[in-house]
């Protein structure tokens, strides 16, 4: 039964989380927060949606149990797919799969680069520049899941840099599979040996060679580390 306080209508709180989570999916869809990137903190999604705190959090729950939203720790909570057939194509790149995952990354990453140096703009590559210096940080900290999280976000910067939404959302959608290579690969620390500088790739999409990105792109999943 509908309530009202001070005269405004309250719904019953289970059809307030179904008005959130449609919300939430009318920004995600309309680019608001494209795939990729970040939603905003608990405390702000209250402020902009003008729901509790407790409605917020149930209604990002269930985006994230259909595969549209991921939560990262110490990170946030990322948009992975505006498609929620999306788990079922993730679900099937398991640790025992390792190297259909490669293959996978191979088709993406090395198309991404290509496509990102033929069409990246001045925010890509400064969006570039900030996740590569990250990526660098991120490895002398010594920690290999901030540094995984980190070559990740790289990778993704390249991905959203081609500028095509059916591949960004693909590459979101697989996204922990994917992390799951390099953290695999790293055998549970950054051995310098490990260590792949992905400068030059950044470089050639700067310079707008497709074809250097691609061979650049492709390099990297023959290394031992595959980041």
């Amino acid at each position: 039964m509908t309530r009202t306080v001070d005269s405004v209508a309250v719904p019953p709180r289970g059809h307030r989380v179904r008005q959130t989570i449609e919300q939430l999916r009318a920004r995600i869809l309309g680019g608001e927060w494209p795939v990729g990137g970040r939603i905003p903190t608990e405390p702000q999604l209250v402020a902009a949606l003008g729901v509790g705190r407790n409605t917020v959090r149930e209604a990002v729950r269930a985006l994230v149990h259909a595969g549209v939203l991921e939560c990262r720790q110490g990170s946030g909570t990322y948009v992975v797919s505006t498609d929620e057939l999306a788990p079922v194509v993730a679900r099937r790149l398991t640790d025992d799969r390792m190297a259909e995952v490669i293959e996978v990354r191979r088709a993406f990453e090395v198309e991404a680069a290509r496509l990102a140096a033929l069409r990246r703009t001045p925010e890509d590559l400064a969006a570039l520049d900030e996740a590569l210096a990250a990526r660098e940080v991120a490895w002398h900290s010594g920690l290999v899941d901030e540094f995984v999280e980190a070559d990740a976000a790289l990778h993704s910067a390249v991905v959203a840099a081609a500028h095509n939404g059916m591949l960004a959302e693909l590459y979101a959608s697989v996204g922990a599979a994917l992390r799951s290579t390099v953290a695999q690969a790293m055998g549970g620390a950054l051995k310098p040996e490990r260590y792949v500088d992905h400068g030059r790739l950044v470089d050639a999409i700067r310079d707008g060679d497709p074809a250097r990105a691609a061979i650049e792109a492709g390099a990297f999943l023959e290394s031992p580390s595959g980041a």
